[in-house]
């Protein structure tokens, strides 16, 4: 089963999007806040990390695949397919918010947020919390955020090496994506494995957008 799908989009409808690979025509849905972000003009060039989902209809069997911007987008998919009570359509209609958003909701324990994604109730939205609470920070970091000038930075640590793989997933330059976790280890030295690091990267951020 294939991950991944490049070629040219053949039609959209809504928040589907055919996709024409070499000649095959592929149906993908997109979580709307992904289909922001493909374009719209047929013949344009689409490139979609994918989601194979085998559904039983019947006797019958039937893929459906969701498509992501990038492969970290497709993770926080797969993190929340974890919760029991989530299936891949509910998980799909619930990204109508960009994705560090549910990710921040989700790590603050905000089920009121979580409550005003299409599909996601009270019951729900206290499962995705007790399921994924603490375990979401590298999506917290999922942004469009203009990347910034910066100075080279000192090498980092080996810990840092995972982190740093993650952020380049998320567009960010090398050089930012270094300077971002050399000043947050600066600041924050007892900082000892990837995830808190990247907990820490994106506290410090919001701290300094909302001016703390």
């Amino acid at each position: 089963m294939f991950t991944r799908i490049s070629g040219s989009l053949a039609e959209r409808a809504g928040d589907v999007v055919r996709v024409d690979a070499g000649g095959l025509v592929y149906d993908i849905v997109l979580p709307p806040s992904v289909a922001a972000k493909v374009p719209e003009t047929p013949g344009a060039p689409v490139e979609l990390e994918i989601y194979p989902h085998f559904a039983l209809e019947g006797n019958a069997g039937r893929f459906a695949f969701f498509g992501f911007s990038n492969g970290i987008e497709r993770e926080f998919f797969e993190e929340l397919l974890s919760v029991a009570s989530i299936g891949p359509k509910s998980a799909a209609r619930a990204f109508s918010a960009p994705m560090a958003r549910i990710a921040r909701a989700i790590d603050e324990g905000d089920h009121d947020f979580l409550k005003t994604l299409p599909g996601i109730g009270q019951q729900k939205a206290r499962d995705i919390v007790a399921k994924l609470q603490g375990k979401v920070a590298r999506f917290l970091l999922i942004q469009d955020a203009p990347a910034r000038a910066a100075a080279e930075a000192p090498p980092i640590p080996e810990f840092a090496t995972e982190a740093l793989a993650v952020l380049l997933q998320l567009a960010y330059k090398r050089t930012e994506a270094e300077a971002m976790i050399a000043q947050t280890l600066e600041r924050a030295p007892d900082v000892g494995d990837a995830e808190t690091l990247l907990a820490e990267i994106y506290r410090q951020r919001h701290a300094t957008e909302a001016g703390v």
